[in-house]
């Protein structure tokens, strides 16, 4: 079963393995409420991978947090090599 990654709402940052690739799926948020993500394509030339957008965010929203979430990333890396 392949992962995807979930952006945004209560998932955010997880990667959650699914049967298939649905166009959008819905989870548990909490006892008696769901949440929905929608499939979206990240493309970079001829390499693309398929990630779940919260459906609340924009396309350009998720590009803004996955870049800062990179910088953190990136920044956190640095200093523990120090």
């Amino acid at each position: 079963m392949q992962s995807y990654l979930f952006i945004g709402g209560g998932k955010d940052g997880c990667r959650i393995p699914l049967a298939g690739e649905p166009d959008t799926i819905q989870l548990p948020a909490d006892v008696t409420e769901k949440e929905a993500y929608v499939r979206e394509t990240l493309r970079v030339g001829k390499a693309s991978i398929y990630i779940y957008r919260h459906e609340s965010l924009t396309p350009e929203q998720v590009l803004k947090l996955l870049i800062e979430s990179y910088k953190a990333w990136a920044v956190k890396k640095a200093v523990g090599r120090r």
